[in-house]
Formats: C-alpha cells, structure tokens, sequence
C-alpha cells in the first residue's frame, strides 16, 4: 500500500539533507571566525555557525511560519526586499541567541549569558554575510532543480552519460482560451501561479521539473526513484488533488480550476551537459518525443492521464484508489511499432482524498497576484 505523512512531516524530512549541508558549512564558517577572531574556542564558533546557518534556512524553507512566507511573497518588491532584510537580521539574531546558550551551557565561551547570546556588530554583519551566501545557495538550487544542480556541481554529465529515465508532460488545458479571453498579461499569471502550485507535489515525490515549455512542464525521475511506489504516478494525482483541494481559491483569483493533460513514459536516453554562458542538462533520445506524442493523444482518446503500456509494466503495482484502463496500440509519429496506451483514473469507489497525499486547504498563496 502506498502510504503518505502529513506534508509538513514529509516536507522535513526531504530538507534534512539540505539542512545537514548547511549546518556543515554555517559550522566551518563559524570555525573560520573564531579563527580570525580569537574571541571564542572552535567547537562554540563550529556551534555558532551551525545553529544560525539552520535557523535562517528553516524559516527561507518555509519549515517554519509557511503561510505568512506565502502571503508576504504577494507583496510588492520595495516592500518585500526591505521585510526579508529585516526579519534576515531578527533571525540571525535568533541563531546567534540559541547558539550562544548552547555554547554557555556546555562551558564553551566564558563571560555571562548575555554577552554569550548578544552578537557584536562585527559578529553580526559577518552572520548575515553567510546567510546571504546560503539562501543564494539554496534558491540557486531550487533554480535549477536538486538533481540538475548536484549534477552540475558534480560534472556528472560533463560527457554524456546513457541511463533510464521517466518523463512526465503536463500540459495546461485551455491556456489558450484563457489568454484570448483575458489577455496574455494575466493568461501568464495564471500559468505561473499554476507552475508554483505543481512545485510542492513534484518535490514531494522525488520528481524534478526540468523545464516549462510553453504552457506545459516537463517533469523527470531516475527510472528506479520513479518506479518506486509508483512515485511518478502518485506525482501526476496529487498535482490533480492539490488543485481541487483549492477549488474555492482558484474561482475566486482566475475564474477556474486548473486541468491538465498528463503522459507517462520511460526508457533509455542520453543526457549531457550543454551549453557555455548558460549551462543545460538536456535528454536526447526518442522516449522525450513519445512522451510528447502520448500527451498528443489526451484530447482524442477523452483521457486527462495516459502512460505507456511499456513503462506501467516496470511500475510494481499502482499507487492505491488508482485504476488503469487499457487505451489499444498505438502508431506514434517517428515509431516503427505500435505501443500500448493506458488510462489512469481515480477508483470512482474511493474517496480520492483519503487514498492520495494530504493537501492543505486553500491557501491564497497558491494562486498569487
């Protein structure tokens, strides 16, 4: 059975690497200072370092206090910047405290507990510097998608590489009438409240967005993360359950919920890093194009979800409440053989929501101005 946490629960879980990385390098920063300084002993600067580096990204990654960090994203620019540089100061502030406490406690740092929990502005400023580089860090990361940035960082596909990977396309329904009808101002709005309402899910399932095309998103998995339980399946679900979670928000801020078109399809590609003043990882190989030519056959086969016969045979069994309904073969263009289409739709005998990831009810910040 596949089985699903709460997505706070999840949502810690998947950034306990990231937070362990930063921990690590808030550490060595903090050890470089006490260094340079010779004000306090390594392990408290190693201490130091850590418990700011941690208390900044909890709060930047939304661990923390995610629905007013939604609704402040809404707020104009000059508005937004001067905020964030301000609740930067009040939280390094914060991590400075807690590590200093920790620090006194343990014997580490003499004097009293105030002058071990109130930073000097020389403390200070070079706390925020480090912060700075970390949020970059990680918004660069999220930029990019964790896989391709590992990978760049890496050189893993500094020569192409050939492996196993799914593809998901998932295109917009009625993009086009929407934009005829309110113009392409807000037609773009909504397709970018729609691409940062996808995010969470993708992330939640081990996913990673690898491009936007237009009004359709291109979405990857290593084939054996995305097999596992049915991962790229359940994806596909729980984007469709998060936007009718947020029915009421969606009406009320665009007029409409969002539809989608999706295909599934996997199998053998290259990937390789390309590009000189703007670094790229790209995918050749005809399973990219099939994957496009199954979305292709969404609107004549009257099916929102088709997969490949092919890769739902590698697929262990299918995420619960889902069920798959045999579409025929099919001649794709740029094939030489027919390949097995299939249906996946929702159990109409189960409650959707009680078998796919819990979503949060609608918030205003999915569907932002």
């Amino acid at each position: 059975m596949y089985v699903y946490g709460s997505m706070a629960i999840q949502r810690i879980f998947r950034t306990i690497p990231l937070l362990a990385t930063v921990a690590a390098i808030g550490a060595a920063a903090g050890l470089l200072y006490a260094e340079l300084t010779g004000g306090r002993s390594l392990l408290a600067g190693m201490i130091y370092g850590a418990v700011i580096a941690v208390t900044v990204l909890t709060v930047e990654r939304g661990l923390v206090f995610r629905s007013a960090q939604q609704r402040m994203r809404q707020w104009p620019t000059f508005i937004y910047v001067p905020a964030m540089e301000v609740i930067s100061v009040v939280l390094a502030l914060i991590g400075f405290a807690i590590g200093g406490a920790i620090s006194w406690t343990a014997g580490l740092v003499t004097g009293s507990l105030i002058e071990a929990t109130v930073p000097t502005l020389q403390a200070l400023i070079y706390s925020l510097l480090i912060a700075a580089v970390l949020v970059s860090f990680t918004r660069m990361r999220d930029l990019l998608g964790h896989e391709v940035f590992k990978s760049l960082l890496l050189g893993r596909y500094h020569k192409p590489v050939e492996e196993r990977r799914i593809f998901l396309f998932l295109d917009v329904v009625g993009s086009t009438a929407f934009a005829r009808r309110y113009g392409d101002l807000r037609a773009q709005n909504y397709l970018a409240a729609v691409f940062a309402a996808i995010a969470e899910p993708v992330r939640q399932h081990g996913g990673a967005i690898d491009d936007y095309i237009g009004d359709m998103a291109m979405i990857t998995w290593p084939e054996p993360q995305g097999i596992e339980q049915g991962r790229c399946i359940a994806c596909v679900f729980a984007i469709l359950s998060t936007f009718e979670a947020n029915r009421t928000a969606w009406l009320t801020r665009f007029g409409q919920v969002p539809e989608f078109h999706a295909a599934l399809h996997g199998g053998n590609i290259v990937t390789a890093e390309i590009g000189i003043d703007r670094h790229k990882i790209s995918y050749f190989g005809d399973v990219v194009n099939t994957t496009a030519r199954i979305e292709a056959l969404c609107r004549p086969l009257g099916a929102s979800v088709l997969v490949s016969a092919e890769l739902l045979a590698r697929i262990p069994a299918l995420p619960t409440g889902i069920r798959a309904f045999p579409k025929g073969e099919h001649l794709l263009k740029g094939l030489d053989h027919a390949i097995g289409i299939v249906s996946l739709k929702p159990n109409p005998a189960t409650d959707r929501r009680s078998v796919l990831p819990p979503v949060r009810e609608a918030e205003p910040a999915l569907v932002p101005d």
